[in-house]
């Protein structure tokens, strides 16, 4: 499981020394319906969820993400099941007397109808044919290919950085290079578009700054899901390792409140996009 972790040379902040926000209900975006297609991001170039944790993952010249980064395959997967959730093509069975719990809940199909994404077509397709139907956190092993069922194993998504990658080249951000490693060659994707990669976690650094408003259940879903994803994914620290000493700390502190919050207690509340805090549960447990 991720951590996240502070400095070394810095003193930790306390809650007590964050300065309050000013006119917090002027920088609150209304949240979109659960119910609702979502477009995904309001620019120009709309990015999916996997596609935003990919490039924060990357490194900007070399075009690899870390080779000691062993979390974010499982992360794109859990960024997928969110995505689709927010296009309102899936969703998680209601709670009952015996399955209260979100990880304990199956994911339901709500609509086939395809996205246009390759992946989350192919992950839609998989669900749909999936008889008896399967938990957030048996997805996630599914789609990453950990499982000891050799009938499961169909189920993988293959090669989703690469994947993600070209989707990222072809909209302009990103670029494909051949790289030596000695033993092997290796194709990588260095960022092109900067500008958009900074606006990104310009966007995320906001989120836990200058537009902090202290209730998840107030924040923009897709910048909670991509803080949680990104956190998921261990390349948090990529996000605010730019940041000055004070700010850091106070940004570090933050999301780390937000991920210790309760799943089962966030996700029962009015708003709230189950599946965001169903994944966080399912990262959690792992």
């Amino acid at each position: 499981m991720t951590t996240l972790t502070h400095r070394a040379h810095r003193t930790k902040v306390g809650k007590n020394s964050e300065k309050k926000v000013e006119s917090e209900e002027d920088i609150i975006n209304q949240d979109r319906s659960t119910d609702s297609e979502d477009s995904g991001d309001s620019k120009d170039i709309r990015l999916t969820l996997m596609e935003e944790v990919l490039l924060l993952g990357l490194k900007d010249k070399e075009g690899y993400t870390s080779f000691w980064n062993d979390c974010i395959s499982s992360g794109l997967r859990g960024g997928i099941l969110i995505e689709l959730a927010m296009r309102g093509r899936i969703y998680l069975e209601p709670p009952t007397m015996r399955k209260k719990r979100l990880l304990d809940r199956k994911v339901l199909l709500k609509s086939d109808s395809p996205t246009g994404d390759v992946l989350l077509d192919e992950t839609l397709k998989h669900i749909r044919a999936t008889e008896p139907t399967e938990t957030v956190q048996t997805w996630i092993e599914l789609l990453t290919g950990e499982t000891w069922n050799p009938f499961k194993l169909q189920y993988q998504l293959r090669n989703v950085r690469e994947r993600i990658a070209k989707n990222l080249v072809e909209k302009g951000i990103l670029t494909t290079e051949k790289q030596n490693f000695l033993l092997f060659d290796m194709t990588t994707h260095p960022v092109t578009n900067t500008t958009e990669k900074q606006r990104l976690m310009k966007k995320l650094q906001d989120s836990v700054l200058e537009r902090w408003v202290n209730d998840p259940q107030r924040m923009d879903r897709r910048t909670l899901a991509l803080l949680v994803l990104a956190h998921s994914s261990d390349v948090l620290e990529n996000v605010f390792s730019s940041l000055a000493d004070d700010k850091y700390d106070v940004a570090m502190n933050r999301a780390k409140d937000l991920v210790e919050l309760d799943p089962e207690v966030e996700g029962t509340k009015h708003s709230a996009t189950e599946m965001i805090w169903a994944v966080l549960a399912a990262f959690n447990k792992s």
